[in-house]
């Protein structure tokens, strides 16, 4: 062997070793709880949920310690080309797309469905770092400099909100203002945007049933249900009415592991989606649900702790926007399931059941191991 080839031996074996390790098992955890909670809805089998998901996690992981190995120097040229490869690919939605309940949001791709909404969650953050990481930080909080990361998050959000999917579009705006927040741009900024978003939810609501109406007549429906869900327990309020009583029934302890009698008799529904925690909280109650909850705020530990230590700008504000966004993920789920946000389909990362969203999240994680592994 020549002596080129064992210093890049030994260069991939250190890069190995410089992995986030814990933070590799934090997620292989959440995934097993994942894993278990699809078995269960399933009835006792693998199928056809939880053997295709712990196939999708296999590639995952691979791709994830793939990317960590990759210098961090090569994601911040690429960042601007994987933002605009993923805006083409929202735009082809409109022309290719799969309709799937009334919303056109995946690609077909050979055997694969592809939803670009959840790469471009991704990008995003990568094109905002990387502006971030190039402009001088005296010119964080000038309003000319101000505008082009807005139009970098506009105009994804219009695109997904034409889907139409509000929630991914929300998303998408919490997780750029997340990034712009890190950058250092004033809080005056902020709290304008806050008095806005206001002004926004009551045009969008005074909007109802007049011609320019905003939002499609299913999201108010959601609205109303999020207000009050008792109004039509069987109708509009049935999902967040049957997700209340499942998470009630599991009481501290739950009522045991392929016990709950919400998701075991289909009473709840979208229960190996969007509905996942409220089985978990059934099945293992209290104790089950912040132990998961435990899990991924360990998560945010290692990652908010990986952007502390990082002296690369984009590095940083790169592992800080991913870390933002999985918070969003869980939160908003979490949120959603007991009623406290409006149902808008998020779903919970590494535990429901989602090729698109998983893939893309472990990509994410690769891009922050990255960071870790060549950081300053």
């Amino acid at each position: 062997m020549s002596l080129a080839a064992r210093s890049t031996q030994l260069g991939l074996f250190r890069k190995f070793l410089r992995l986030n390790w814990a933070l590799i098992l934090l997620v292989g955890a959440i995934a097993s709880i994942g894993f278990l909670m699809l078995y269960s809805v399933a009835g006792g089998s693998l199928e056809p949920w939880a053997g295709r998901q712990m196939s999708r996690f296999a590639v995952g992981v691979a791709v994830m310690l793939i990317v960590g190995m990759i210098d961090i120097r090569f994601f911040r040229w690429a960042s601007p080309f994987a933002y605009l490869g993923a805006l083409l690919l929202l735009v082809a939605v409109e022309f290719i797309g799969t309709s799937v309940m009334g919303a056109q949001r995946w690609i077909q791709v050979g055997p694969v469905q592809l939803q670009p909404s959840e790469l471009m969650k991704i990008t995003l953050v990568m094109a905002l770092a990387r502006y971030y990481a190039w402009l001088d930080r005296d010119r964080v909080s000038h309003p000319l400099w101000l505008l082009p990361p807005l139009i970098l998050v506009a105009v994804p959000m219009l695109l997904v909100l034409k889907q139409p999917d509000l929630g991914t579009a929300l998303m998408l705006g919490l997780g750029g203002a997340m990034v712009i927040f890190m950058a250092g741009v004033s809080w005056w900024y902020f709290g304008t945007a806050i008095g806005l978003a206001a002004g926004a939810v009551y045009t969008v609501m005074a909007s109802r049933g007049t011609e320019w109406q905003i939002l499609k007549g299913y999201q108010y429906r959601r609205i109303d249900t999020f207000l009050n869900p008792e109004a039509d327990p069987l109708g509009a309020g049935y999902h967040i009415t049957q997700s209340k009583i499942a998470m009630g029934s599991g009481g501290f302890s739950g009522r045991g592991f392929m016990q709950g009698t919400q998701s075991r008799l289909n009473f709840l529904p979208e229960k190996q989606t969007d509905f996942i925690f409220t089985t978990l909280s059934e099945e293992f109650g209290f104790a089950g649900s912040v132990s998961l909850l435990a899990l991924y705020l360990l998560v945010l530990v290692f990652g908010f702790a990986s952007m502390a230590g990082n002296r690369d700008r984009f590095g940083a504000l790169l592992t800080g926007g991913l870390t933002a966004t999985f918070f969003l993920f869980f939160a908003v789920n979490m949120a959603m399931v007991m009623g406290l946000v409006p149902v808008v389909g998020v779903p919970l990362p590494l535990v429901s059941y989602g090729g698109s969203a998983m893939l893309v999240l472990l990509l994410a994680f690769g891009l922050i191991q990255s960071a870790h592994v060549h950081r300053r």
